[in-house]
């Protein structure tokens, strides 16, 4: 799938020569990057086999994941003229308690088990960041954050897998939606944990030359 995103009010991209491809399907990541004024030129969402490896912890497989999007998005876009130069941007999010990778659920009892396993208990979120630059070199990040869910009552349980949130979700629950009222203690970045952390993105982007406040001038007029 190839998406490609006009400017909304039809002014050139405060980025001259500069283009920015997002090799991601999210709609979370597609969001936090508009909340902080960035508008990616295209979307091109690789297919990559996300199975874990034998022994992979989940920091290893954010990382691995995230530069495979990366490189297969940046193969996609070729030859295409109108996107070169470019950077592409690539993330992958995992949540893990100890060394055990929790699935990104799309089975209620997948869901069911991820909460009883966070209920009461700690667990981390690791978002693995890569970037291929324009000559094709790799930069990469990885952040984490702790967070603790509150012990979880058997209705609570209940009542979240009924509403459906969790489908999709690593972790099996949406931070950013009702499951936020789990949350006892959060320690790192909130944005971290819906997808895609905004800090250490918009410093990845600017080591390239990718400044995104030099748009929110532009975003702002009508």
């Amino acid at each position: 799938m190839t998406l490609t995103l006009g400017r909304r009010d039809g002014r050139s991209a405060p980025y001259p020569g500069l283009h920015l491809v997002l090799g991601s399907a999210s709609p979370r990541r597609l969001a936090l990057l508009a909340q902080i004024g960035v508008k990616p030129d295209a979307v091109l969402p690789a297919e990559i086999d996300e199975t874990p490896r034998p022994h992979e912890g989940p920091r290893g497989l954010a990382e691995r994941l995230a530069g495979e999007k990366a490189l297969a998005s940046a193969a996609m876009v070729g030859n295409r003229a109108d996107l070169a130069p470019c950077l592409t941007l690539a993330a992958d999010t995992v949540v893990g308690v100890g060394l055990r990778i929790l699935p990104k659920c799309e089975t209620r009892d997948e869901a069911e088990a991820c909460l009883d396993l966070l209920s009461g208990r700690g667990h981390r979120v690791f978002t693995g960041l890569a970037l291929i630059t324009g000559r094709g070199a790799v930069r990469r990040r990885l952040v984490e954050t702790r967070l603790r869910f509150k012990r979880l009552s058997p209705n609570e349980v209940e009542a979240y897998l009924a509403c459906g949130e969790w489908r999709g979700k690593a972790g099996g629950y949406a931070i950013q939606g009702l499951a936020g009222a789990f949350v006892e203690r959060l320690v790192g970045s909130y944005s971290n944990v819906v997808g895609l952390p905004l800090a250490e993105t918009a410093a990845l982007l600017a080591g390239e030359g990718y400044h995104i406040h030099q748009g929110w001038g532009v975003n702002l007029v009508q």
